[in-house]
């Protein structure tokens, strides 16, 4: 028989077999030669006392031959001569994911990608990071599998719905993902695994008989009888499509213009706003687990904050336990900062994005228009919370004087807005330079920020440290903009026009993009019928 069994465990007894089965037959009175094997099915830390458990539920096989863990299975089918074509435009997680399931409904989708492949993006990274030189269309945040492959591939959602999250992690997992995301309680892939992921659902796609299209920047959607007739990209080929899935990401300002002059309905969403901020990791592993060193069956630690101030929310965001801060710039001149870790989340930093919530009421303030003078406050603009988002990133860059420098501050300095004489070592590879980010950042942000670490360092004894740094600006929480649609999952105006994922303003994240894109690709189908 199988059967589900909880364990509480020392982290050196999870790092052996021999030891869980030996629980598992306890915890049945038998003897440990009738457990014949175990999967994992759920796995926490319980770091709350000063002892650190760790939580664990395994799926056993008793007296019977073991069953591993059964994984969803692919039910794509051939669409080579398939009549029915839809263009998804962007590879992210909510395109991908939406071509997965157009396979397994029998329709062609085409799919059209403004970057290039994980592997040449890849080449344009280095050049960012070593040489401050960047192309607007390949970086961190355009390019084959969307901002995730490269900005560490988190696979943690709120998500309640079980089995759709489940039905995503599993199909990660048959295209080359580790079993440990179906049952860790924070799933992660990692940055350095991502990419052969990527280009394993890329090659089921092509093989099924689904297209991938590089460097085909979408520049028009033409109208047709009211709906979308063919989309134009700039290399100038002209795409007939049944329907469009609009799958293009945060970061596509020149999507939303787009839509904006051909008056398709768009709208102002708000969005969060802050810094990223770096310790040692050895630091917050030793606040976390309340020991010197971290024990070899524990994880990096991480953490997870929040702090109402003023009556906005401040929060961390993406935090990555041993990872790096890497420039997520998608133009010259504006400078953007995220985080990403390997799979072995080894680096000896901890950073994490520490944000605060931004509405349209916040730029009609009196000490945003005096810090920004340039920005024209109008409530009827759906791009308005975009452009207040681009300002920041231009002084950002600004202030690091080029070459996406980012401007940086001690974190302890930060709360007393005093000029840092020099900063600890950072992971950031541009390079950081000392600056008084209240230089940088609008006083409504800077001030709850401000208030917000305080409020952290007494949650954690030893946070607000100077061997913290605070770099600027994380600014691409989510998208600012949301494009609406209707119960069909449609455009209201334009019926075969289908917003999906982060860029659209209905997912926030890996999976709930690949959710969104699957949603969405159903949702297309009921249209042919």
């Amino acid at each position: 028989m199988q059967k589900q069994i909880s364990l509480r465990l020392t982290p050196s007894e999870s790092l052996s077999e021999d030891i869980i089965k030996g629980y598992i037959a306890a915890s049945e009175g038998l003897d440990p030669s009738a457990v014949t094997g175990f999967y994992p099915v759920r796995h926490s830390i319980d770091a709350r006392s000063r002892t650190v458990w760790v939580n664990l539920s395994v799926m056993a096989s008793i007296h019977e031959p073991f069953r591993s863990r059964p994984l969803e299975p692919l039910r794509s089918r051939d669409v080579h001569r398939s009549p029915r074509r839809v263009i998804i435009i962007g590879t992210g997680p909510a395109g991908l994911f939406a071509a997965l399931q157009l396979l397994e409904l029998g329709i062609k989708p085409i799919l059209l990608e403004r970057g290039k492949d994980v592997r040449e993006r890849r080449r344009d990274l280095a050049l960012l990071n070593r040489e401050g030189r960047i192309d607007p269309d390949s970086n961190y945040c355009f390019g084959e599998g969307g901002a995730g492959t490269y900005s560490d591939g988190k696979l943690y959602t709120r998500s309640n719905k079980r089995g759709d999250v489940d039905r995503i992690l599993s199909l990660l997992v048959q295209f080359g993902a580790d079993q440990r995301i179906l049952y860790e309680s924070h799933p992660h892939i990692g940055t350095n695994k991502l990419p052969q992921i990527i280009t394993a659902i890329r090659e089921h796609i092509l093989a099924c008989g689904g297209e991938v299209h590089f460097s085909e920047t979408l520049t028009d959607l033409e109208p047709e009888n009211g709906r979308i007739g063919s989309a134009l990209t700039a290399s100038g080929n002209r795409i007939k499509a049944d329907a469009f899935i609009l799958a293009t990401g945060h970061s596509a300002r020149d999507i939303f213009r787009l839509l904006h002059r051909r008056n398709i309905l768009i709208q102002g969403k708000p969005f969060a706003l802050g810094v990223r901020v770096e310790h040692p990791q050895a630091l917050i592993d030793s606040i976390q687990y309340k020991c010197a060193l971290r024990d070899a069956g524990l994880p990096p630690a991480s953490y997870s904050l929040v702090q109402q101030v003023e009556g906005k929310g401040v929060f961390s965001f993406c935090m990555c336990p041993g990872g790096i801060i890497a420039p997520a710039s998608t133009s010259e001149g504006s400078l953007v900062v995220n985080g990403w870790s390997p799979s072995k989340r080894n680096n000896p930093y901890a950073n994490s994005g520490m944000v605060v919530e931004v509405n349209i009421a916040d730029l009609f303030q009196d000490s945003t228009r005096k810090f920004f003078p340039e920005l024209k406050p109008d409530e009827e603009d759906p791009l308005l919370l975009m452009t207040f988002q681009n300002l920041v990133e231009e002084a950002a860059f600004r202030a690091g004087g080029g070459r996406f420098v980012a401007p940086a501050q001690r974190l302890a300095d930060f709360t007393g807005n005093t000029f840092s004489d020099s900063l600890p070592e950072c992971s950031y590879m541009p390079g950081v330079r000392s600056t008084r980010l209240s230089e940088v950042l609008p006083p409504f942000i800077h001030e709850r920020l401000r208030e917000g670490f305080i409020a952290f360092g007494s949650k954690m004894r030893g946070y607000l440290s100077n061997e913290a740094i605070v770099v600027a600006t994380e600014s691409r929480t989510s998208s600012p903009v949301r494009i609406p649609r209707n119960e069909d999952l449609q455009h209201p105006q334009v019926p075969n026009l289908y917003p999906c994922g982060e860029g659209a303003g209905y997912a926030g994240g890996i999976v709930s993009a690949a959710m969104d894109g699957q949603k969405v690709a159903l949702a297309l189908s009921r249209s042919y019928k």
